[in-house]
């Protein structure tokens, strides 16, 4: 564990019709930002990197940040999550390993490993000791942190690419783009799976508040919305996004998606270096900042715990390749965070088209 040292506050550049208001987070991490997460139970804001980092900032209601600690992985770090309590924060890498912060304490610790990369960590909202980590060994194990080794694990055929959970719903999809459906009340049975609705390399999964659908998201442009009851299945419906104007269209990736804690509407980012916000029960965009990036993409977002303020990373996210990285130590490279203070008309649901 570190302190980090606080560098003067900057105003950032204007995100793209949305406003000047955007706040540059001190001391970001010197490589890639791989994920964002604000305390559910404070203020406090945690990004792991690629450079093998996590750091956490405490966050001001106006968006100013002051950084309070980090720690390391061996390896890259590809994913952070809090507590339901905001008292720990859980982490996960290509070192194989998960590691839990104590904030009371300032220590890191090993809690868990597995056999190749962990690309997601979450946690079990029934219990705050279990731990549910999904990885590319091809395995979801959930860990009591009172013991040393896995009291589940599920079989998922392929390598974890996106997870997410809420209350007893935790929704995986894999390379092979199959989704699984976990009903946490019985952990290690699948209770439901799918062939994923769009037809390219899943990015990510965000389930929805309301704990009755999730949506999903590919590398080619497109936002799928999946209810988990076959009942709803008329409601399911996929939708393009995160490309340009021209013809053809250039077609980006979308990196994450991340739901409003309040109203249910959620926001995607992609390596367009575009941030919208959709409302899926009218089927709308809400709101688009097309230059959020400014050129550069976006690799995570994350609301905080009262929805009022959406944190967002840009970075190369290295979907063109390693010929089109900029080059090491150059303004180019360097990641930004940033603090956008959201509207409440930007993210309230619009009433359903009928």
């Amino acid at each position: 564990m570190s302190f980090l040292t606080a560098q003067p506050q900057q105003m950032a550049a204007d995100p793209g019709n949305a406003n000047l208001n955007d706040v540059i987070v001190n001391n970001p991490p010197n490589d890639g930002v791989s994920s964002l997460h604000w305390s559910p139970a404070n203020d406090f804001l945690a990004a792991s990197s690629w450079n093998g980092e996590v750091r956490i900032w405490e966050v001001s209601p106006q968006g100013q940040t002051m950084p309070r600690f980090s720690f390391t992985h061996d390896g890259p770090v590809l994913n952070c999550r809090w507590s339901k309590d905001g008292t720990k924060l859980a982490s996960a890498g290509a070192d194989k390993a998960a590691k839990l912060f104590d904030m009371a304490t300032g220590q890191a610790t090993q809690v868990a490993a597995h056999d190749a990369p962990i690309r997601f960590v979450r946690w079990f909202e029934e219990s705050s000791q279990i731990l549910i980590t999904g990885s590319w060994d091809k395995t979801v194990k959930y860990w009591d942190l009172r013991t040393p080794n896995p009291v589940g694990t599920v079989q998922v055929g392929e390598r974890v690419y996106a997870m997410d959970s809420v209350g007893p719903l935790l929704v995986v999809g894999n390379a092979a783009r199959k989704i699984q459906v976990i009903n946490l009340q019985n952990p290690t049975t699948v209770f439901k799976e799918i062939d994923a609705p769009l037809k390219w390399q899943l990015r990510t999964i965000a389930c929805f508040p309301s704990m009755n659908a999730y949506a999903l998201a590919s590398i080619e442009g497109r936002v799928a919305i999946q209810y988990i009851d076959d009942k709803n299945k008329a409601d399911n419906f996929s939708f393009k996004c995160h490309r340009d104007t021209l013809s053809p269209p250039n077609v980006y990736p979308v990196n994450e998606i991340a739901m409003h804690p309040g109203y249910g509407t959620f926001a995607t980012c992609g390596s367009d270096g575009a941030i919208h916000f959709w409302d899926k029960d009218a089927r709308t965009r809400l709101k688009m900042f097309s230059q959020a990036g400014q050129g550069t993409p976006i690799t995570s977002i994350a609301f905080s715990r009262q929805g009022n303020m959406l944190a967002y990373a840009a970075c190369y996210d290295w979907y063109k390749g390693h010929e089109h990285a900029p080059a090491p130590n150059t303004p180019q490279a360097a990641p930004v965070i940033k603090i956008h203070p959201v509207n409440d008309a930007d993210v309230k649901p619009r009433a359903k088209k009928r």
